[in-house]
């Protein structure tokens, strides 16, 4: 899920182009040698695609341990009041106990968007208030306050920020089909940019509703340290092999949770999945609409598979697309996704002549791991930057989130590197997917908000249990699985987890699960097994290569998107397109 790589499928289009530019133009980035050639998370061991993976591209922690169900206390309501949330009516994972989480440092931190409750008593604060839109472009933007707290509606408050493309068929001054939310992953990246691309127009009786979750964007975000500590954090040696390396990224990783703790403060103990379903249940309650249209990509299918957990008889016409495990079954973890991924890349590139990094699958393949293993100690310059051997493969799991549309760019930036010795192009691709931007140097709030996102909503299995992990991610995904480094975030992050839900959402209308056989960050696996544990799941595959099956999938797999979300037709389960 990384940015998820949304970024649903990259960082942001943006920082895709500049990439690409990059490329194209054989641009040097800081002074470097010029040279030739152009999400998810899971509760049992967490993997996602990491905007702060200890400087790795995933996010990968904790490691096999058996876990059991809790069954819940009472039976779930299907339509509990707006925002509410009931822990004793949903069944739990048990088994990690995060035991190696840090005591949190002391913060009066009041991060941007902190505001001020509304007048009046408990949840009568927020149930009666109305939206107020302003034009922003072509669209409507506006700031809505929610509670930090939902339990607590009379404390402190936060803004969440929403935008909307306003439908084009209407009956009576209203969206013929009502409102439909979209979330492109993350987690932590801004739902609002999604918009700005969307293909609203095939979804005309609509009116599309995005928003920056909390922590992310433009709602109230997480902070931590300066640009020049995450840079520091960013470019940890994270695949450690002596004792010196571990104790360096260990501190390292300690150091950077404390930075967001001190930035951050009590928002950091508010900011998991189940507290933005609770947002979106608030915001659904605020557009009028009774029950709720929903489009989710990668970590966007985890906030719209816990709304249906806590508000089943809320749930109206839902699509969860590229979908993260939400089951206890890690037989497949995303890494093993990008290693897949990057063996199809290089079968084309051995039959292509114009790839020029071998002539063999394996040799590709090869040559790829040798690069990468040089760079564990020895980080290649790229002017006054270095590009680790975590960067290095963070910036082709970049590419690989396009499938075979990034091929040839893929090929080219490792050439530069391999052949030239210039690190410019797969540096800036790993500072796209990492939220770094690429002119400043600053970094945006994905970078904090998924550590923060990540780490709230899944326990862990400690320091020990990292290990074991990684050690577990090298011998399934022999290609990447050093180099993606150990997942420490979680590890010492400052606050402890919510509580682990068993999904199953009985009682929910169809939830249609989309999954793509070639994906690299949210495994195809991961589709299955989401579409078979939510009790109305009906799951629709896409035989391709990417991230999102609805921004790369074919004609019959968007019909079955539309048909669904547009008129009502559920797809025949197991449709394959």
């Amino acid at each position: 899920m990384r940015r998820e790589p949304s970024r649903s499928r990259l960082t942001g289009w943006a920082a895709g182009l500049t990439v690409l530019a990059l490329l194209v133009s054989g641009c040097q980035l800081g002074g470097s040698s010029s040279a030739p050639g152009a999400s998810a998370t899971r509760p049992a061991t967490q993997q996602a695609t990491s905007s702060a993976g200890s400087g790795s591209a995933t996010a990968q922690s904790t490691a096999s341990a058996t876990h059991s169900w809790s069954p819940a206390a009472t039976a779930p309501a299907g339509n509990p009041p707006v925002a509410s949330y009931d822990p004793a009516a949903h069944a739990v994972f048990t088994g990690y106990t995060s035991p190696d989480r840090q005591t949190p440092a002391a913060s009066r931190a009041t991060p941007t968007g902190f505001t001020t409750a509304p007048s009046g008593s408990g949840m009568d604060r927020y149930l009666n208030r109305q939206i107020s839109w302003t034009g922003c472009g072509n669209f409507q933007c506006a700031r809505i306050v929610a509670p930090l707290d939902w339990d607590k509606p009379d404390g402190q408050a936060i803004t969440l920020a929403v935008k909307r493309k306003a439908a084009t068929q209407r009956s009576g001054g209203k969206p013929a089909d009502g409102t439909m939310f979209i979330n492109p992953g993350g987690p932590g990246v801004s739902g609002q940019s999604m918009l700005d691309h969307f293909q609203a127009d095939q979804f005309p009786g609509y009116d599309i509703i995005a928003w920056d979750p909390r922590g992310s964007g433009q709602s109230t975000p997480v902070t931590c340290g300066t640009a020049a500590q995450t840079d520091t954090y960013f470019n940890l040696n994270s695949s450690p092999s002596d004792q010196s390396q571990w104790d360096a990224v260990i501190a390292g990783n300690k150091a950077f949770a404390q930075q967001c703790r001190t930035s951050s403060g009590a928002l950091l103990d508010h900011i998991s999945t189940i507290d933005t379903a609770r947002d979106l249940d608030y915001l659904r309650h605020q557009v009028g609409d009774s029950t709720l249209n929903y489009l989710g990509i990668s970590y966007g299918t985890y906030i719209g598979a816990m709304y249906a957990e806590l508000y089943p008889g809320r749930v109206g016409r839902m699509v969860l697309d590229s979908a993260v495990n939400i089951t206890d079954n890690d037989s497949v973890s995303q890494v093993m996704g990008f290693d897949k991924a990057f063996r199809a890349f290089a079968q084309w590139c051995a039959g292509s002549s114009s790839c020029g990094l071998g002539d063999s699958t394996d040799g590709v393949v090869n040559r790829t791991v040798r690069f990468l293993e040089g760079l564990n100690g020895s980080p290649m310059r790229v002017g006054l930057r270095p590009l680790t051997q975590n960067q290095a493969a963070t910036g082709l799991a970049y590419f690989l989130y396009s499938g075979k549309d990034s091929y040839g760019y893929l090929a080219g930036a490792l050439s530069q590197a391999i052949q030239g010795r210039n690190g410019a192009v797969l540096l800036a691709a790993a500072d796209a997917l990492n939220g770094r931007d690429l002119e400043t140097g600053k970094w945006d709030s994905s970078a904090y908000a998924f550590p923060s996102i990540l780490c709230g909503d899944w326990s862990d299995d400690g320091l020990a249990g990292a290990r074991q992990q990684w050690a577990e991610d090298q011998k399934r995904a022999p290609i990447l699985g050093r180099s993606f480094g150990v997942g420490l975030i979680c590890t010492y992050w400052t606050v402890k987890p919510a509580r682990q839900l068993r999904i199953t959402a009985q009682g929910a209308a169809p939830i249609v699960v989309l999954g793509v056989t070639g994906d690299p960050a949210t495994p195809y696996q991961q589709a299955q097994w989401m579409s078979d544990q939510l009790a109305s799941g009906v799951l629709v595959t896409w035989r391709g290569a990417g991230h999102s099956a609805w921004e790369l999938g074919n004609t019959c797999l968007r019909n079955s998107v539309t048909g669904y979300l547009n008129d009502g037709v559920v797809p025949k389960d197991k449709t394959t397109c």
